[in-house]
């Protein structure tokens, strides 16, 4: 299977799959002409870490998922654990987002938008902060 293929069906863009062949997620054969041939499992994996991918999952996150994934001997609570990780690690992100859309909001509301060259949103960028 070549490299188009497995991007449609896993929704991983090419380039993505390049990068993590680079960082030694997969590591599809070779045929003689050079072009890379895509294995099923190779498919798995990659739809395996686009999917992690999309739920936040960091690189070192989904590389972990992976061997666990591969070790049939694994503990359920280890895989919980890099999982509650995450969700931790997107609660704080999303903690984040809130306070910049509250800020955002604030410095929209204050912003006559008028022809006035003051501007609250530009004057609160500009203020060095420590």
């Amino acid at each position: 299977m070549n490299i188009s293929d497995v991007s449609k069906r896993t929704g991983v863009p090419a380039k993505t799959i390049r990068y993590y062949e680079d960082i030694g997620f997969i590591t599809p054969r070779r045929r003689s002409n050079g072009y890379r041939d895509f294995s099923e499992k190779d498919l798995h994996k990659l739809a395996f870490i686009g999917r992690a991918r999309s739920l936040g999952f960091t690189i070192e996150s989904c590389r972990t998922l992976l061997e666990l994934y591969d070790d049939k001997s694994r503990a359920s609570s280890d895989v919980k654990k890099v999982a509650r990780t995450n969700l931790v690690e997107i609660e704080a992100k999303l903690t984040d987002l809130r306070a910049m859309h509250a800020t955002l909001s604030h410095l929209i509301n204050e912003c006559a938008g008028d022809q006035r060259p003051d501007c609250p949103i530009l004057e609160d960028l500009s203020t060095l902060r420590n």
